[in-house]
């Protein structure tokens, strides 16, 4: 596809100009967390997650802020030692350098988002 005589870039595999159901494109595993990453460049990073329940992301700290976007079930995100829970269509900022983690209290899909600036 051509736009503007400027190559368009599937990212992802999404194909452009088409809208997809974000729930869709990661899929639940038993005992496991999926991750599928839908951009990577300079500026930041898209990626989706599916946690089965009680599957987490074990504490870190990453240079650059990240938004946790809530798609489906629930989770507990800790920032800094205070929890906060997130629900489908909710937003979390982890602040850069900032020690967090994610842990699924029932099945949870998540897009992470982060932007190195």
């Amino acid at each position: 596809m051509r736009t503007s005589g400027r190559r368009t870039r599937q990212a992802g595999g999404l194909e452009p100009g088409r809208a997809a159901e974000l729930t869709e494109l990661v899929k639940y595993a038993r005992g496991s967390i999926v991750s599928r990453t839908l951009l990577e460049g300079k500026q930041g990073t898209f990626t989706l997650f599916a946690f089965d329940r009680g599957q987490g992301l074990s504490e870190h700290s990453a240079p650059y802020d990240a938004y946790v976007i809530g798609l489906d079930g629930a989770a507990e995100v800790t920032i800094g030692g205070k929890a906060v829970q997130i629900r489908p269509g909710q937003i979390v900022l982890m602040p850069a350098d900032v020690p967090h983690a994610v842990r699924a209290t029932e099945r949870f899909k998540m897009l992470l988002v982060m932007i190195r600036a």
